[in-house]
């Protein structure tokens, strides 16, 4: 392989560069602001690119001290929470795709408790109207 060769991490590397013949000059730039963000999800990288910014990161900051600290995260962050949520809604129009999510989770977690609720009375009913249709067991039975 000769140094030229695009195979090779040097080929890699120039032909990346650059260059105002090729007219890459601002995927330089864009690079460069990617390797700083290494790391950060996408979940992250789409809340910092709306109008809430300030208040994710204080979100994001407060979650990390918390868990560094081995506090209660909801309690320790109960405000900046409240105030992240409050600036989504007020940019509901860019968050609007996550707080749909939130809010199709809280009525799929509501639907489920309902679900659990009516199967643990159906059981108990089924339980009852067994035990009625068996009669007493024989040890009740007076001998």
């Amino acid at each position: 392989m000769s140094s030229s060769d695009p195979e090779t991490p040097e080929g890699l590397d120039r032909s990346k560069t650059p260059t105002k013949e090729n007219g890459d000059e601002d995927q330089g730039k864009e690079s460069e602001e990617e390797e700083e963000e290494v790391g950060e999800c996408g979940f992250c990288l789409f809340m910092k690119g709306g109008g809430c910014k300030d208040a994710f990161v204080a979100w994001e900051n407060c979650i990390e001290e918390a868990e560094k600290k081995n506090e209660d995260i909801v309690e320790k962050c109960f405000e900046v929470t409240g105030a992240l949520k409050k600036c989504m809604e007020a940019h509901a129009d860019y968050y609007e795709p996550i707080l749909q999510a939130e809010k199709d989770e809280q009525e799929a977690a509501r639907k489920s408790s309902e679900e659990e609720k009516a199967n643990k009375s159906e059981s108990n009913m089924a339980g009852k109207a067994m035990e009625q249709s068996v009669g007493p067991k024989d040890s009740e039975k007076g001998s």
